[in-house]
């Protein structure tokens, strides 16, 4: 049975994330011990709130270099929600500028669009190639609650990576593969059968 940590730093939906990975038949743990989080088979990076809150978290306990050593060493990582966007170079909010982990290019700010925040069910366009959204249905929705997103899919495709966008008036990163790493915009734990779906799809690559 693969072993997957669920990182607690102070901040995310951390039972609800809990739950939502066991549901795919492996062993999860919930801990901010570094060590458990280095070793596991898979590492899911969960967060709410405000990205320089969780950035502060996160050196707290001095996670960033273990995300940063798995990912450089090809084993996986998941981030959720503002656990995706604190993997970018950065995040504005409010004009302040708060240094992220550098995993990813770009930088994380306000959506373009008429209604903030973005919440609710939507769908998201995967391009072909997609491992977290393999053999979904191409009119899936997920449940999304954010104000901020990666809006340069520019930077991120020309990284090399899978970008499935989602479009709140214009369209933004909803999740992102690159290498061992991936993201999720939305909430997988509270997605329903779709969620358990796209984590189905992670854990069967770890």
């Amino acid at each position: 049975m693969k072993d997957v940590v669920v990182l607690d730093y102070g901040s995310g939906n951390l039972r609800s994330a809990e739950r939502a990975v066991a549901r795919t038949g492996v062993r999860v743990t919930v801990t901010s011990d570094l060590r458990e989080a280095a070793r596991a088979d898979g590492l899911v990076v969960p967060g709410v709130g405000a990205y320089a809150a969780c950035m502060a978290g996160l050196h707290e306990i001095d996670a960033g270099p273990m995300i940063a050593e798995r990912v450089a060493e090809g084993r996986p990582v998941i981030g959720i929600c503002v656990g995706m966007q604190i993997l970018f170079d950065g995040g504005v909010e409010h004009g302040v500028e708060t240094k992220g982990l550098g995993l990813l290019p770009g930088v994380v700010d306000k959506l373009a669009a008429e209604r903030i925040p973005h919440m609710g069910w939507n769908t998201v366009d995967a391009p072909e190639g997609s491992a977290l959204l393999a053999g979904l249905p191409a009119d899936v929705r997920f449940y999304f609650v954010h104000s901020y997103a990666a809006n340069d899919l520019g930077a991120l495709r020309e990284a090399g990576a899978t970008v499935t966008t989602a479009a709140h008036d214009r369209p933004f990163a909803a999740a992102v593969e690159l290498g061992s790493l991936s993201a999720a915009q939305f909430h997988p734990e509270k997605s329903g059968d779709a969620g358990y779906g796209l984590l189905r799809n992670w854990v069967a690559g770890l």
